[in-house]
Protein backbone atom coordinates (compact mmCIF):
# COMPACT_ATOMS: atom_id res chain seq x y z
CA UNK A 1 0.00 0.00 0.00
CA UNK A 2 1.25 3.30 -1.11
CA UNK A 3 0.32 6.10 0.78
CA UNK A 4 1.49 10.03 1.55
CA UNK A 5 2.42 10.36 5.22
CA UNK A 6 2.13 14.52 5.30
CA UNK A 7 3.39 14.43 8.62
CA UNK A 8 6.54 12.56 8.34
CA UNK A 9 7.59 15.46 5.63
CA UNK A 10 6.56 18.58 8.27
CA UNK A 11 9.20 20.81 9.52
CA UNK A 12 9.09 22.12 13.72
CA UNK A 13 9.92 25.20 14.19
CA UNK A 14 12.26 24.99 17.93
CA UNK A 15 13.37 27.95 19.53
CA UNK A 16 17.48 28.48 21.01
CA UNK A 17 17.45 27.92 24.62
CA UNK A 18 20.68 29.22 26.55
CA UNK A 19 21.06 26.90 29.68
CA UNK A 20 23.03 29.56 30.89
CA UNK A 21 20.80 31.92 31.37
CA UNK A 22 17.43 29.88 30.89
CA UNK A 23 15.70 32.34 28.33
CA UNK A 24 14.93 31.72 24.96
CA UNK A 25 16.51 34.89 23.15
CA UNK A 26 13.64 34.85 20.37
CA UNK A 27 10.78 33.62 22.19
CA UNK A 28 11.46 36.86 24.90
CA UNK A 29 11.46 38.87 21.86
CA UNK A 30 8.69 37.75 20.40
CA UNK A 31 6.34 37.67 23.65
CA UNK A 32 7.67 41.85 23.83
CA UNK A 33 6.05 42.70 20.93
CA UNK A 34 2.49 44.46 20.44
CA UNK A 35 -0.33 42.14 19.49
CA UNK A 36 -0.45 43.27 16.04
CA UNK A 37 3.80 42.66 15.53
CA UNK A 38 3.70 39.60 17.03
CA UNK A 39 0.83 38.16 14.81
CA UNK A 40 3.15 39.19 11.96
CA UNK A 41 6.25 38.05 13.37
CA UNK A 42 4.42 34.37 14.06
CA UNK A 43 2.73 34.23 10.61
CA UNK A 44 6.19 34.81 8.81
CA UNK A 45 7.80 31.52 11.67
CA UNK A 46 5.01 29.50 10.28
CA UNK A 47 5.05 30.28 6.72
CA UNK A 48 9.05 29.67 6.86
CA UNK A 49 8.48 26.33 8.38
CA UNK A 50 5.52 25.20 5.64
CA UNK A 51 8.16 26.33 3.08
CA UNK A 52 10.71 24.27 4.94
CA UNK A 53 12.83 26.78 5.66
CA UNK A 54 13.89 27.94 2.50
CA UNK A 55 12.60 31.34 1.52
CA UNK A 56 14.15 34.19 -1.12
CA UNK A 57 14.78 37.67 -0.70
CA UNK A 58 12.40 39.66 0.56
CA UNK A 59 11.53 37.01 3.14
CA UNK A 60 14.73 35.88 4.09
CA UNK A 61 18.39 36.77 3.19
CA UNK A 62 21.41 34.41 3.72
CA UNK A 63 23.90 36.04 6.25
CA UNK A 64 26.87 33.62 7.08
CA UNK A 65 27.57 29.88 6.77
CA UNK A 66 23.84 28.10 7.21
CA UNK A 67 22.70 31.39 9.27
CA UNK A 68 20.25 33.03 7.71
CA UNK A 69 17.82 35.77 8.86
CA UNK A 70 14.03 36.25 8.61
CA UNK A 71 12.97 39.64 7.32
CA UNK A 72 9.82 40.40 8.74
CA UNK A 73 9.22 44.37 8.34
CA UNK A 74 6.08 46.31 10.10
CA UNK A 75 5.74 49.98 9.55
CA UNK A 76 9.08 51.50 10.38
CA UNK A 77 9.76 48.69 12.74
CA UNK A 78 12.32 46.07 10.71
CA UNK A 79 12.36 42.70 13.09
CA UNK A 80 15.22 40.12 12.23
CA UNK A 81 15.17 36.95 13.10
CA UNK A 82 18.22 34.46 12.83
CA UNK A 83 17.97 31.08 12.22
CA UNK A 84 19.24 27.45 10.66
CA UNK A 85 18.02 24.27 9.45
CA UNK A 86 18.73 21.52 11.59
CA UNK A 87 18.73 17.62 11.09
CA UNK A 88 15.35 15.60 11.64
CA UNK A 89 13.81 18.40 9.53
CA UNK A 90 13.54 21.12 12.30
CA UNK A 91 14.07 25.07 12.20
CA UNK A 92 15.95 26.57 14.70
CA UNK A 93 15.68 30.01 15.53
CA UNK A 94 18.52 31.56 16.89
CA UNK A 95 18.27 35.12 17.87
CA UNK A 96 16.25 38.19 16.80
CA UNK A 97 16.71 41.90 16.91
CA UNK A 98 15.23 45.42 15.54
CA UNK A 99 17.43 46.63 12.86
CA UNK A 100 17.83 50.43 13.32
CA UNK A 101 20.48 51.04 10.88
CA UNK A 102 20.79 50.45 6.63
CA UNK A 103 23.32 46.90 7.94
CA UNK A 104 23.07 44.24 9.59
CA UNK A 105 25.35 44.65 12.73
CA UNK A 106 28.10 42.44 13.11
CA UNK A 107 27.64 41.99 16.98
CA UNK A 108 24.33 40.49 16.24
CA UNK A 109 25.65 37.84 13.82
CA UNK A 110 28.34 37.44 16.23
CA UNK A 111 25.55 36.23 18.97
CA UNK A 112 23.75 34.61 16.47
CA UNK A 113 26.87 32.67 15.80
CA UNK A 114 27.56 31.89 19.10
CA UNK A 115 24.08 30.54 19.82
CA UNK A 116 24.42 28.57 16.44
CA UNK A 117 27.72 26.73 17.87
CA UNK A 118 25.82 26.24 21.49
CA UNK A 119 23.13 24.39 19.63
CA UNK A 120 25.59 21.88 17.70
CA UNK A 121 27.48 21.32 20.80
CA UNK A 122 24.70 20.31 22.66
CA UNK A 123 22.31 18.68 19.69
CA UNK A 124 20.34 15.95 21.73
CA UNK A 125 18.25 19.19 23.26
CA UNK A 126 17.17 20.02 19.66
CA UNK A 127 16.93 16.73 18.01
CA UNK A 128 13.72 15.14 18.95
Amino acid sequence: MIYNDNEALEYKVKFYFNRKTGRSPVKNYIDELGNKEKAKVLKYIEFLREQRGILDEPYTKHIRGKIRELRVDFSNQKHRLFYFTFVGRTIILLHAFLKKTPKTPNNEIKRAENYYLDVLNNKEIYEN
